[in-house]
Parts: structure tokens; C-alpha cells; sequence
């Protein structure tokens, strides 16, 4: 019984190490939603698109999107991994600027009007998803941001071994499902939407952003207290 007891006691750290890779890509699953979510010009597109044509005709251009985050993604944590041993100096200042990046976002979100569908001339799967994802990579001031956003869901630490696999299967996978979520809901209810449910939808998303935001800088402020 006490060998037993014993054989289970060695396994727990084991057991706690296989569930930091599972944090680790909820926490950038997580990002990927937060990231995607707001509705941009590509976001009323497939907003628009799934009210006229259906789940596919959407999805497809959401897609794209989840392509385009995770290659932003990708290089992102590429220059997380180049400056490793400055990053983790400097989490917390990182952190903060990450908090203010979302609520920056969030907020111009909210003082803007409603932005018109982005305009592309396919309209089969294929070819949607791939004008989308080239819509969304041609942003290069989006790379600048990402790393701060890492920082502040506290992920730009976590760039050992299978770290960065993980975050950028993660963004990938956060951003999918929100396009997954929002074109079926849309095909589905779209008879029963109401005029200004992307307005709704864009106002919603953007004060998640700022809440985020917030969180963040909470986040390192008990992290300088402790």
C-alpha cells in the first residue's frame, strides 16, 4: 500500500506539467477569440455574407481571418523565442502595455461608426477564404501589437519546448471557433435578425476588449505587489 501511495505521489507533478500545456492553449485560445472578435470590415463581410447566402459563404471568410491571426501569431512568437531573456525581464511593463492596447482598440471601436463589408470579388470557399486571409495579413502594424497582447494574457513566458506550437494552434483555434460560432448563428437566425445586429455585435465586442484590457493591467499591478 505505501509503495502504491508512493507511485502515485511521483506521478503528480507529472500529472501537474501535463496540464500546463492545456492552460497554456486555452489561455491562447482565448486570445484568438478576443482578437478576432471585433467586427472590422472582413467581420461584416462574413456577417453579410451568412445572412445572404448562409453558414459556408461566412465561415469561409472567418477562415481566412483564423489563417491570417495565426501567421501573425507565428511571427510573433518567432520574435518572443529571438528575445526570450528580455521578454521575461520585462512581463510586467509588457503586460501593461497589452492592457492598454486592448482597451485602445476597444475604445476606437466604440468612436467609430459602423465600417463598411470589405469588398472582394470571389465568391466560392476557396477563394474567399484565401481573399480574407490576404485582407488580414496586409496589416503589418498588427505584428507590433500581438507581441503586447501575449504579454498580456501571460503568455509571452511561455516559449519553451512545445510552447509556441501550442499558442499559435491556440490563436488559431480561439479565432475558428469564434467564426464558427458567429456564421452559425447568423445562417440560423438570420430571418429573424434585426437591422442593426452587427452594430450590436461590433458595441458588444468592443467593450469585451476594454474589460480585457482592464484585466490586464490588474493583472500586473498584483503582480508588482506581490
Amino acid at each position: 500500500m505505501a509503495a502504491r501511495s508512493a507511485d502515485r505521489d511521483a506521478l503528480l507533478p507529472g500529472e501537474c506539467l501535463n496540464k500546463m500545456p492545456l492552460l497554456l492553449f486555452i489561455k491562447a485560445a482565448l486570445l484568438g477569440v478576443v482578437i478576432t472578435a471585433p467586427v472590422g470590415p472582413v467581420g461584416t463581410l462574413c456577417i453579410n455574407r451568412s445572412i445572404e447566402h448562409g453558414f459556408w459563404a461566412g465561415f469561409s471568410g472567418g477562415l481566412g481571418t483564423a489563417l491570417g491571426d495565426a501567421s501573425y501569431a507565428l511571427v510573433a512568437v518567432a520574435g518572443l523565442v529571438a528575445f526570450s531573456s528580455a521578454v521575461t525581464g520585462a512581463a510586467v511593463p509588457l503586460a501593461l502595455v497589452g492592457g492598454l492596447v486592448f482597451c485602445w482598440i476597444g475604445y476606437r471601436g466604440l468612436r467609430r461608426g459602423q465600417p463598411e463589408a470589405a469588398r472582394i470579388g470571389a465568391s466560392d470557399f476557396l477563394r474567399t477564404t484565401i481573399s480574407t486571409f490576404v485582407l488580414t495579413i496586409s496589416n503589418p502594424a498588427a505584428i507590433l501589437s500581438f507581441g503586447a497582447l501575449f504579454a498580456a494574457f501571460g503568455l509571452s513566458g511561455d516559449t519553451h519546448r512545445f510552447g509556441p506550437a501550442i499558442i499559435v494552434v491556440g490563436v488559431f483555434s480561439g479565432s475558428l471557433a469564434w467564426w464558427l460560432f458567429l456564421s452559425g448563428a447568423v445562417s440560423l437566425a438570420r430571418d429573424r435578425l434585426s437591422v442593426n445586429f452587427t452594430a450590436k455585435v461590433r458595441r458588444a465586442t468592443n467593450y469585451m476588449l476594454i474589460l480585457f484590457g482592464v484585466g490586464a493591467f490588474g493583472s500586473a499591478a498584483w503582480s508588482c505587489m506581490a
